[in-house]
């Protein structure tokens, strides 16, 4: 019987020696470096891709076509307030400046942080006649052009600012459209997507004002 009860109980101080072991190495385990134990967190590695911003060609000319394209834009909605003789004009070209400004400095930065050329001027400004050197910007306005806009005044301007406008709305859609379908970067093309929406009910609206004149 004595036999017996020895045999249990030093069966009984295995197990708990076996136990302590397990639980040891289970604490040791619990120290050591990251990325060893089943419990760790390790962080996704960033792929460089992540971190500059996708982005291709496209995606480069997009920005540099409509940055120009939008200066371009702001001058004429710039001139109007002085030589417009609709208010509704004036609040038009007033609309028009406030959404693309924060558009060219989006486009700049985005340029900058890959590594490429910011557009300073506007194409078509120093040379003759609508659609020489900007003939592969939709919609520009040449330098007589816009000689001719800047001398109007009152309904004459009024006239030729929705001409004009129209028609630089019209090619500023079709290169978003080129961004949406051939882009790659994010935000270029969700800018685009918000380029097609707002100046084509612009068009709308200016169509609608040239009706009215």
């Amino acid at each position: 019987m004595t036999s017996t009860r020895s045999l249990v109980r030093r069966a009984a101080l295995g197990v708990t020696a076996v136990t302590a072991a397990l639980v040891l190495a289970a604490c040791g385990n619990g120290d050591a470096p990251s990325g060893t134990g089943s419990g760790t967190r390790t962080s996704a590695p960033t792929s460089s891709e992540d971190t500059a911003g996708a982005h291709n060609d496209q995606d480069v000319d997009f920005a540099q076509g409509m940055i120009p394209h939008h200066q371009q834009a702001v001058r004429m909605a710039q001139t109007a307030q002085s030589r417009a003789s609709s208010a509704e004009v004036k609040d038009l070209a007033s609309r028009i400046e406030k959404a693309q400004d924060p558009e060219i400095e989006t486009m700049s930065g985005w340029l900058e942080a890959w590594g490429e050329d910011v557009p300073s001027d506007m194409p078509g400004m120093d040379h003759g006649g609508h659609g020489d050197d900007s003939s592969d910007m939709p919609g520009m306005m040449g330098t007589e052009d816009m000689d001719q806009l800047m001398e109007a005044s009152g309904h004459d301007f009024d006239t030729m600012f929705l001409t004009m406008m129209i028609e630089h709305h019209e090619g500023a859609v079709d290169m978003a459209a080129t961004e949406k379908d051939k882009g790659r970067y994010g935000p270029a093309k969700t800018l685009a997507d918000d380029i097609i929406t707002a100046q084509t009910a612009e068009i709308e609206e200016m169509n609608g004002l040239l009706d009215k004149s």
